[in-house]
């Protein structure tokens, strides 16, 4: 199991800092959330790109990519029918893209909930056409980039767009493109009627990255979720990519819940070979 940890837990800790505790704990890799290292990836230099990307590799952890992509700058919605504010969405996707791929990033999860909602009154079908066009038109670049952007579904509190694996599934079909995937979180499928092992399942072959947490927006372990049928499931079909632990709620601590979370974890992942 390649187990990684997203860096935003951390608060205003330096990526340096995230790199060598990241290392220390035991994961393989970190996840980074753009908005934690500046407004705007725009503003990060080439020679600090470079520098990031080396501290990480001296640690001993590597990069797994990007995700929280849209949450700044301020104003960028992904599938609005401004063409103005689209466009500007777009450019700025483009330079995540870059950005990515200049740490060495191999991944980029689209979740932002507030930049993809379908505002109330518009045509479902309009906005599912816009999407599609979106992703479509940053292919190229990320195929250039060798970076796969990975649709995440979330739980319909967060957003009214893609709830299900099903429909992130639908929209990764109709793209048709190796670099234009599935993300899976765990606290986001608490939210269908189907057991997670069952979407886990229905979605081989499309997974590209998975999310670990609890239905309580902890740490795995934190909660009530049993992971050691997770970790069966994505094993039986054959996933191979990292395991990443995102919480959102760091009570009592957010070092102590990377420490037992990738701990609870390793214990699971053992239980699910025999």
């Amino acid at each position: 199991m390649k187990a990684a940890v997203c860096n935003e837990m951390f608060g205003k800790r330096d990526i340096e800092w995230v790199f060598q505790f990241a290392a220390e704990t035991g994961f393989h890799g970190v996840e980074i959330a753009p908005f934690t290292l500046a407004e705007s990836v725009t503003e990060i230099s080439p020679e600090r790109r470079k520098e990031i990307r080396s501290v990480a590799k001296k640690a001993g952890v590597e990069i797994v990519g990007l995700h929280w992509l849209l949450v700044s700058p301020k104003g960028l919605y992904m599938n609005t029918t401004d063409d103005e504010v689209r466009n500007k969405t777009f450019e700025y996707f483009c330079h995540l893209i870059e950005f990515c791929g200049d740490l060495g990033g191999t991944v980029m999860v689209l979740g932002s909930p507030q930049q993809r909602n379908v505002p109330d009154g518009m045509p479902r079908d309009r906005i599912w056409k816009i999407t599609r066009q979106f992703f479509t038109d940053c292919l190229p670049l990320a195929r250039k980039r060798g970076v796969t952007i990975c649709i995440e579904p979330l739980a319909r509190e967060e957003t009214n767009f893609i709830n299900t694996a099903a429909e992130g599934i639908k929209l990764v079909d109709e793209i048709g493109s190796r670099c234009f995937k599935l993300h899976l979180d765990v606290k986001a499928m608490h939210d269908e009627a189907r057991p997670i092992e069952a979407i886990i399942e229905s979605s081989r072959g499309y997974l590209a990255h998975f999310h670990a947490n609890d239905a309580n927006k902890k740490g795995p372990g934190f909660g009530d979720t049993d992971f050691v049928p997770i970790l069966r499931a994505l094993k039986q079909t054959g996933y191979g990519g990292y395991v990443s632990i995102e919480a959102f709620d760091y009570d009592p601590d957010p070092l102590v819940m990377a420490r037992e979370g990738l701990a609870y974890l390793k214990k699971c992942h053992a239980a699910a070979t025999v």
